[in-house]
């Protein structure tokens, strides 16, 4: 069921995490934080604090700039500590019970954890926990991290946290913070971002670096893949508790989820479009007079076509950035307008004129669909779609929200028979190895390959213990509060 009033034909990242320790305005920081990876997540936000003595919660739906700017909303979160998470809720994970952070009091003290990704055996260890008497107060996979560390048999608080992650498969980058540490994880995969930052000697962890430009904070170094970092008073210790594995990090984050501002994994976002939009215009050229992004994601891309192809770039339509997810009631009468209110046809730029749309991805593929349309009715002589990814196949299992792989319009079609359903002159796709060239790789590697590319290829990097066997694949990715 969708969500959204006219059906949402994007892939959603499901959340962004924040987090600072020993600064006196902590919980003020992690809002600012939050707000910068506000596009990880637009469901709902939560805040845990501590102050010394105890921790403070904070969890609500919607916007952060709706929510936590609210002057006593902030002063609930009081203490020198923090950390915070924004989502993306997806279909069955709604309610304020899913919401992150998640705390809990344990044994060994309070602890607050906030998660990116997704546990792909998370339902298997909670059935094995229900049996042995744990009880779940959300359907989010990261509540099983807390239970896990609360049954853990390992006497130290890190270890214990230790010993909880390395039950777990799939994707995980997180932060925690118990009474007397902020501790930040990826995966041995590195499958989700997490960096390292500074601000006036206050340590901070957070999901991409423009998180960090929005406070001032210098950026220091990216979490690496497996490693876990205890900031204390003391200061920063770094340990790398897991086996060793090749890297796998998500490739489609340099195609749409970071922010085009930041730096991933050395590397700039908007650069990596920039050049993505350049290897599609050598792989796909066509003859045309324009080159038009489908915004806001296309933006890059579409700039790196058109000087690559040498034609004019131009903001062919127009994004209302002003429309809510629940902005209208979905009735018959006015269900047609969706697209239309998020996007107009800029008719100056195209009537007349054989345009070149690029845009980020293809879904379901009903977007596309009316965006043509809408192209075609302010005049275009000609429409010729280019996708600035490869042809998106297959269902996402690491902590992004995408339709089961039945719905997706390339899991079903050809390129050819996409191209009709969308009513294009032409449609072309981004290669694989394009993609990889686009990151500064000669070329996909079969043996081996050097980013999690799962949902172009199939090639899925851990195992998948919920899915084997389930009579409903979608039920993986839409695990309540998966992040």
């Amino acid at each position: 069921m969708d969500e959204t009033p006219f059906g949402d034909d994007t892939l959603h990242e499901e959340c962004g995490v924040f987090g600072i320790f020993e600064r006196a305005d902590a919980a003020a920081v992690v809002t600012l934080g939050l707000h910068a990876l506000q596009h990880r997540g637009q469901e709902a936000a939560g805040i845990v604090s501590h102050d010394g003595a105890q921790f403070h919660v904070e969890r609500h739906a919607g916007l952060i700039g709706d929510t936590f700017t609210k002057p006593q909303v902030l002063e609930r979160l009081p203490g020198t500590s923090a950390i915070g998470h924004t989502r993306y809720a997806t279909t069955g994970g709604g309610g304020l019970r899913n919401v992150q952070p998640f705390f809990a009091e344990l044994s060994a003290g309070g602890f607050a954890v906030a998660h990116n990704g997704n546990i792909t055996n998370a339902m298997t260890v909670q059935r094995e926990l229900q049996r042995r008497g744990s009880i779940f107060s959300s359907t989010s996979d990261t509540e099983t991290i807390l239970h896990l560390v609360a049954t853990s048999g390992a006497r130290a608080f890190v270890d214990k946290l230790i010993d909880a992650l390395s039950r777990l498969e799939g994707a995980f980058s997180l932060v925690g913070l118990s009474a007397s540490s902020m501790i930040g994880v990826r995966d041995p995969l590195g499958i989700r971002p997490l960096v390292l930052g500074e601000l006036e000697g206050s340590v901070i962890l957070a999901s991409e670096t423009c998180a960090l430009d929005i406070i001032g904070a210098e950026f220091v170094r990216d979490v690496e893949p497996g490693e876990m970092v205890v900031v204390t008073e003391s200061g920063v210790e770094s340990v790398f508790p897991f086996q060793s594995r090749r890297p796998r990090f998500c490739i489609f984050e340099y195609v749409y989820f970071a922010r085009p501002d930041s730096n991933v994994e050395g590397r700039n976002v908007y650069d990596i479009r920039k050049k993505i939009g350049m290897e599609l215009a050598r792989e796909s050229h066509v003859d045309a007079d324009v080159v038009v992004p489908v915004p806001d994601s296309g933006v890059p891309a579409a700039i790196g076509y058109a000087q690559e192809a040498v034609l004019p770039f131009e903001l062919g339509i127009i994004r209302n950035h002003y429309v809510g997810r629940t902005f209208i009631q979905p009735t018959d009468s006015i269900r047609h307008m969706g697209v239309k209110l998020k996007h107009n046809a800029n008719r100056m730029m195209i009537e007349g004129k054989r345009v070149v749309l690029v845009d980020d991805s293809i879904v379901r593929g009903t977007t596309s669909q009316k965006i043509v349309q809408m192209v075609r009715e302010a005049g275009a002589r000609e429409v010729h779609m280019r996708i600035a990814s490869p042809p998106t196949s297959a269902s996402c299992f690491y902590g992004v929200d995408t339709p089961e792989k039945a719905k997706l319009l390339a899991s079903r079609m050809t390129i050819d028979e996409m191209a009709e359903f969308i009513q294009v002159d032409s449609l072309a796709f981004l290669s694989i190895d394009g993609l990889y060239r686009a990151c500064g790789e000669t070329e996909r590697s079969k043996i081996s390959p050097q980013f999690c590319d799962a949902c172009f290829t199939g090639d899925y990097p851990t195992s998948l213990t919920d899915q084997d066997g389930a009579d409903n694949v979608r039920q993986l990715s839409l695990l309540g509060g998966a992040g």
